[in-house]
């Protein structure tokens, strides 16, 4: 759990107990039904589950894991420190679409960083009811952001307490904590134990007996008849009965009704633990229970008469209660359900179909409905009275209802429900194909949704490949995929995985005149679908195969009409592809089709616009021998990878012109656009222009190309030999400035509007003396603007950059100004996510003549 010895042991500890207290009044705070806290882990990027209150921990451990760049809200609020409010499933849904699709149900769910001394520990998160809009939410969202400040204080100091120790404290590596939300509602139950000696004719009891029955030990004489008249004094005869046929060995099947004195009802539930043969001497030693179970016995008592079976969960899952017909149904004894989790009781429940229904009912609090398929045979240790019922249908009708504290449920023969059962889609774990104890599932009727969802953000056929080896294999229980893309009448490997090495070779550019299944599905256009490796070699003789043991399906791959390729899914067992399964999979080939067909385009736009940018970048920069500059340009990796970001540097009379621009959006056309632009600007260099003239001449020029284009630009004339700087922007980013004795601060100059938007706009001009060996950094928003982040801040994290860099003549062996550029980059350019691609000139003023590159 934690980094400490307090995980090694197993033992909650303090960290726990902070955090199922921070949990349970969050949930409480925010009028939700369920939460928990995520907090970070040993493993750098992965945030774990710690605890989860008001829901069960085996429902939803496929999101006890989560990567802190994931784009889950959880994730969000931990990487950026931001609150995230969903308030309902639509506002989820279009921010949010995977998490949405994984979890498809009517909840709303607020998520608030736990920070403590500017130390992000993990995020808290309440799971609520749909509300119409956030405002409804925000009183619970101040009530839960004060209760994550105080949280975090408490990890803060718990971590310095243990500072000493190896590796962070405050993590968390094991799985969730499940406790129970406070309960809205909790009806007083009282009970004591007892046991009776038909031999001795003793009565003994626990502590609680006396105290139940209002009686003082020593006035209790210790027989039968003083229990029955002490317990039930209208109804002593019964107890009384009722004590000597369990001693018979003939217990009453149902807990015993009785009333006190005042009319309360108590039960009686009597057994006998003893086996063999009846004793001479008065019968077998009896075991009770006296319950005063408060309201809810009279609900009870009317449920155990019901035709049909009812059972109530609390909300982790645990059986409360069982009507005897519900523990027929299920096939389970009643004591064997009570006290347990359902699926621990009633293990053929434990299927993805019936957690997907129990889920959907924790977090929507809506009623749900379905069916379930029985085992094909009575199990094992049933109760005589099932084993022996003849089945009409292997089929039950469950009704999920859901409360604030709990669940009730119902179960009955679907002969007895109107209409059929739902459509329920195998799913085989061990991917034999064959029958896993009844077990069935719904989703993979949600995998066209997940997967096109996942292909949306898929811009390359690489990444196509990626998505559907991630989301399609799995679902599957697939171990093999070939993608094959069709090119000038023949196919080609585009991605391959679990083959062995170099089987796929010879097929690799095979013609569509090709007896094979891989070439034949996509002229046909007919999915192929082979249960085993034999079928596969009976259709195709003397096609070579690369298992004996297996199942293959051949997927055509062809989008609007229009054929694109083939896909191989592949499987180690045998298998029977059932009618549903077969759908769904020619479904997703042609979500697969699309997105392949989307990527192709993709790639041959991005190799010309990545042409097309190479042309117009400057191969090198303008010299002088007073000025050293630097440029650098890194794309954006979201989308089309390139955009409208330039520099330049150009010779301007006796000076040196120096530009940087933001063309806006990304693709040939921005870089077109950039193009002329760089064009237009030099143009005007050349001729010396001043600045605002520059800036002037350049948006008129834009305005007449394409009305509809904008960009940003910043344009300053360096004087080498005096220092003078003149500069004009338009809505750029101003420059940053560092001076030799390591000091940065923002040139913040008076700008005009982007160009491109006014034809009548002014930029006006500022001036600066730059002092030898200080540094001029122009940049474009790319560099300082991340999602959810001020780009004020961004550009104060630029400044401490350029300040740590320092100056060339400081950094013997540095590479120069080009050094202190790639430094100031460094991280943008590992970076795996850039949003928007960016551009970076610098240009430092010599005392003296020297060299540069």
């Amino acid at each position: 759990m934690t980094g400490s010895a307090e995980r090694e042991k197993g033992t909650p500890g303090r960290l726990a107990e902070l955090l199922i207290d921070a949990s349970t009044e969050a949930v409480d705070a925010a009028s939700g039904h369920s939460g928990g806290v995520y907090l970070r882990s040993s493993t750098p990027g992965l945030l774990r589950l710690a605890v989860l209150a008001g829901l069960p921990g085996p429902l939803f451990r496929p999101w006890g894991r989560l990567h802190a760049d994931s784009k889950f809200p959880v994730a969000d609020a931990y990487r950026l420190g931001v609150h995230v409010v969903l308030p309902n499933a639509t506002e989820t849904m279009r921010r949010y679409p995977q998490f949405a699709a994984s979890l498809p149900f009517q909840f709303g769910s607020l998520y608030v960083p736990v920070i403590g001394r500017s130390t992000t520990y993990g995020v808290l998160t309440v799971l609520r009811p749909s509300a119409s809009d956030a405002t409804e939410v925000l009183c619970g969202l101040d009530r839960m952001t004060r209760l994550a400040e105080e949280l975090g204080g408490a990890l803060a100091d718990l971590e310095d307490e243990h500072k000493d120790e190896d590796g962070p404290y405050v993590a968390w590596d094991g799985e969730a904590v499940c406790v129970q939300a406070a309960a809205t509602y909790r009806p007083e139950r009282r009970m004591a134990r007892f046991a009776w000696d038909p031999a001795t004719a003793l009565v003994t009891g626990d502590r609680s007996l006396h105290a139940l029955l209002g009686v003082e030990p020593a006035e209790f004489p210790g027989t039968a008849q003083a229990l029955a008249d002490v317990v039930a004094p209208g109804d002593a005869y019964q107890v009384m009965a009722a004590l000597r046929a369990t001693a018979a060995g003939k217990p009453p099947p149902l807990p015993l009704r009785v009333r006190t004195a005042d009319g309360s009802v108590r039960l009686l539930d009597l057994w006998t633990p003893a086996t063999g043969p009846l004793p001479p001497d008065g019968g077998y030693p009896v075991s009770g229970v006296v319950i005063e179970p408060g309201p809810a016995s009279e609900g009870d008592s009317a449920a155990d008469l019901l035709p049909d079976g009812v059972f109530c969960l609390d909300r982790l899952g645990l059986v409360t209660y069982a009507n005897p017909r519900a523990a027929q149904l299920l096939g389970r004894p009643r004591e064997e359900l009570l006290g347990r989790p359902l699926w621990e009781g009633v293990p053929w429940l434990n299927q993805i179909g019936c957690e997907d229904q129990l889920r959907g009912a924790l977090l929507s609090l809506g009623p749900v409905h379905f069916h379930v398929r029985r085992p094909d045979e009575p199990e094992q240790g049933r109760d005589e009275g099932r084993a022996q019922e003849s089945y009409a249908s292997d089929w039950l009708a469950m009704a999920v209802h859901p409360g604030r504290d709990g669940l009730t449920c119902t179960v009955a023969p679907s002969t007895r429900v109107a209409g059929p059962p739902l459509p329920l889609v195998p799913v085989h774990a061990d991917g034999d194909g064959g029958p896993a104890n009844g077990v069935t599932s719904l989703a993979p009727l949600y995998r066209p949704i997940v997967l096109a969802i996942a292909l949306t953000e898929a811009v390359t056929a690489r990444q196509v490949s990626a998505v559907v080896m991630k989301e399609l294999l799995p679902a599957f229980g697939g171990r093999r995929l070939a993608i094959y893309l069709l090119q000038e009448r023949h196919l080609y490997l585009a991605w391959e995985t679990g083959f062995p090495q170099g089987f796929l070779a010879p097929f690799d550019g095979v013609g569509l005149d090709a007896r094979l299944p891989g070439v034949e599905t996509l002229t046909t256009g007919r999915p192929l679908f082979f249960d085993s490796m034999q079928q596969l070699a009976d259709a195709y003789p003397g096609i070579p195969l690369d298992a004996e043991v297996g199942a293959r399906a051949f997927l055509p791959l062809i989008a609007s009409g229009r054929p694109v390729g083939s896909a191989i899914l592949g499987f180690d067992r045998s298998r029977n592809f059932s009618s549903e399964e077969r759908a769904v999979l020619t479904a997703l080939a042609g979500l697969i089709a699309h997105a392949m067909e989307k990527a192709q385009r993709y790639d041959s736009e991005a190799a010309l616009a990545r042409g097309l940018q190479q042309a117009l970048l400057p191969r090198r920069l303008s010299a002088h021998p007073q000025v050293e500059t630097a440029g650098r340009y890194l794309p954006g990796t979201q989308g089309m990878e390139v955009g409208g970001d330039w520099y330049d540097v150009v010779e301007a009379g006796d000076g040196l012109a120096l530009v940087i621009g933001d063309v806006q959006g990304h693709g040939v056309q921005a870089a077109a656009t950039m193009g002329q632009l760089r064009s237009a600007v030099r143009a005007f260099a050349l001729g010396d222009r001043p600045p605002d003239e520059v800036m002037s001449g350049t948006n008129h020029l834009l305005i007449d190309l394409d009305p509809g284009q904008f960009a940003s630009c910043c344009y300053l004339r360096l004087d080498p030999a005096s220092g003078l700087v003149r500069v004009a922007r338009a809505g750029h980013p101003p420059p940053l400035i560092r001076t030799p004795d390591g000091r940065t601060r923002v040139w913040d100059i008076p700008g005009g509007v982007v160009l491109g938007v006014d034809p009548h706009a002014q930029y006006p001009v500022a001036e600066l003396q730059l002092e030898p060996d200080s540094i001029l950094a122009l940049y474009t928003d790319g560099l300082v603007e991340r999602p959810g982040v001020d780009i004020d801040d961004g550009i104060a994290a630029l400044r401490v950059a350029l300040a740590k860099a320092g100056g060339p003549a400081a950094r013997p062996g540095g590479g120069g100004l080009g050094g202190v550029a790639d430094r100031l980059t460094a991280t943008a350019r590992h970076a795996a996510d850039r949003p928007d691609d960016i551009a970076l000139l610098l240009a430092a003023r010599r005392a003296k003549p020297g060299r540069h590159p």
